[in-house]
Order: C-alpha cells, then structure tokens, then sequence
C-alpha cells in the first residue's frame, strides 16, 4: 500500500507544474497527475479509475519516481543516446547555473548537451530535473544602493508605537502620487491555442497625475487629479483629509521625501492654529514601506492589464473611478494586497547582480 505525503514540497510543486504544462506530452502530464494524487492519500486502484489506466501501471509510475525522482518519470521523453544524469554531472549543472545564472531552459539544455552529450527534447524535462536539483526560476527584485536597515527598523517601531498609542479620534493614513499613463500593458493569459491574442496601441504620451490617500482600516481614499504633483496639490489634499475625518482630533498622514512634501509652503500650512494633521516621514529610498505603493500595483493590475480605452480621458474617468469608489467599496477583495506587514529589506539578503 502506498501512504499519501510521501513527496516533498519542491516536488509535489513541480509535478503539479508539469501536469499543468501545455507543452508536455500527455504521457508525462498523465504521470505528474497520478503521482500528486497518490500523495493525496488516493489508492492506486482510485487513481486508476480516474485516469482510466490499470493499477499496475499506476504502480509502475510510483517506483519509477521512488528510483530516479522526477528526471526518471519524464525520461521518455528524452531522445538520441540520452540518459539519466549521475551524481557528478548534476552537481556540475549545479555549479553553472549558480555561476552563469541562465535566463532560458534552451541555454540548459545546450550546456548539458555541449557538455554531457545528453539531449532533453522537452522544455518540461528540464524543468523538472532543475526543480530536483533545488533551482528555481527567480526574478530579482530592484532594491535601493542606499537602504538602511537600522532606520528602517526605527521607522517600523515608531509605526507601531503610533498605531499603539493612538485614540479614538486619530486616524492613520498613507499619502503618494502616482502618474499613471495612458497606455496599453499587455500581460500573459490562458487562451485557446488557436487564438492569436492583441490590444489596440494608444499613444502612450499622456498621462494623469493623482495625489492621493487611504486608509488601511477603512479602505477610505482620498484621490486629486492635478495638473501638476507639486505643494499646492499637497496642500489640497492635506485639506480635503480634514474635511473626510471632521471629528478626527490628529490626522497622522505617513509620506515619502519628495521635496514638494517638505516645501516652505506645506510648512506654513501645518503651522496654522488648529491644524490636526501631523506628518510621518518615511525613510529615504524605502517605497516598500508605504502600503499606497502597492494600491498602485492593485490599480494596475485592474485596469491597465489587457485593457485599453480610447482616449485619455476615459483612462482618466476609469482610474479615478476605481480609485475613489471601487478601492472604498471592494476593500475586503483588496485588502490583503494593501497592507503595512512591513519588512526591512538589506542587501546582505540579496545575492547582487550586475
């Protein structure tokens, strides 16, 4: 009998991504699909049944893995005079990709075949044999040359200790600008392969600036459309956050370091007698810590993403539709993506390319 969990996390992620690979022979997705479901407690008889193959068959796929992992189980569809890699040549694949780094499977699959003298048809194959050898494919993340982890760590405790503190009548809000452009972003899909997929070009030239706020307990945002992000606009949107919270004694209003935000003009505005904002700026370089930066990435993701309008002004109309009411009004479907789980990002982290 063959007891479900038997397979690690690395392996039962690449399995499932191979049975949901396009490209594989069905031969090798039918595999990957009975051995993911044996893990899930299903009995060889059961997934016989679903598949509609004998379990002895089932069985032969399970020892199979059990021999040769996952390279063993997409063997057949390896060609020429190809086979199974032994120890010394996968810990030398090991060694070039963390050397060289390469950014297709068809780069693999050459340096194995120049090398070894194996040939791996399928892109799926490799794959799967470079999940085996614990490698991924990764996409760095950008990072600041100037980051500071102690600042940040201040700024994340200071945070908390705002948040801890706070009263009744205090709110917390997040403040940026954005200058989304009206232009076509096409993103990856499923489809049917027989359809040969396009958006209409736009200009890509105009674009529209908003100044804006939310709030991560409500969802509630403020959002100016203006000719230009500058102190004025500042001030216009500092105003309009006083006029959303009435009852609110202090407005805590967390900011980058943008020059406009620390402008002579802003300052006087504070200074006013009985002004009940209060401002928080972050560290330099630290966009990861402003919650607004990821509505941004939401607000893209909602309306730019294989969408195109005609003209500017319909961008314009949708954008701050989406931002003013539907943000506010679907704020339990966005909520998770907008939040202040905050983290101090170093570099001693990141392996530096470059």
């Amino acid at each position: 009998m063959i007891r479900g969990g038997f397979l690690t996390v690395e392996d039962r992620k690449a399995l499932i991504a191979l049975a949901r690979d396009g490209s594989s022979l069905s031969r090798v997705t039918r595999r990957a699909n009975a051995l993911v479901l044996l893990d899930g407690g299903m009995s060889c008889q059961q997934v016989a049944k679903v598949l509609l193959f004998d379990d002895d068959t089932i069985r032969g796929w399970y020892e199979l893995f059990e021999l040769s992992g996952l390279e063993g189980l997409t063997r057949i569809e390896m060609g020429g005079s190809s086979g199974k890699m032994n120890f010394e040549q996968s810990e030398a694949l090991k060694a070039w990709v963390n050397a060289t780094l390469p950014r297709s499977t068809r780069q693999v699959g050459a340096w194995i075949e120049k090398e070894f003298g194996l040939v791996y048809e399928s892109r799926s194959g490799l794959i799967a044999l470079l999940h085996r050898l614990g490698l991924e494919y990764r996409k760095p993340e950008v990072i600041s040359r100037k980051l500071d982890e102690e600042t940040q760590k201040a700024f994340i405790d200071a945070y908390a200790n705002t948040l801890n503190s706070m009263g009744d009548d205090e709110v917390v809000v997040f403040v940026d600008a954005v200058h989304p452009t009206h232009a076509a972003r096409p993103v990856g899909c499923w489809a049917p392969k027989d359809q040969h997929l396009a958006i209409e070009q736009t200009s890509g030239r105009e674009r529209i600036n908003i100044h804006g706020a939310i709030d991560l307990e409500s969802g509630q945002t403020r959002m100016i459309e203006v000719e230009t992000v500058d102190a004025m606009s500042t001030i216009r949107l500092l105003e309009s956050l006083e006029s959303f919270y009435p009852l609110m004694a202090r407005i805590h209003v967390y900011l980058d370091n943008a020059r406009y935000h620390h402008a002579k003009l802003v300052h006087e505005w504070l200074s006013r007698p009985g002004c009940r904002i209060m401002l928080h700026f972050l560290p330099p370089y630290c966009p990861h810590l402003n919650p607004i930066e990821r509505l941004w990435g939401v607000m893209h993701k909602n309306l730019t993403h294989n969408k195109t309008y005609e003209t500017c002004t319909e961008f314009a109309e949708a954008t701050l539709d989406f931002l003013r009411d539907q943000v506010p009004r679907r704020w339990a479907e966005f909520c998770d993506s907008v939040t202040d789980n905050f983290r101090i990002i170093s570099p001693k982290d990141f392996r530096l390319l470059g």
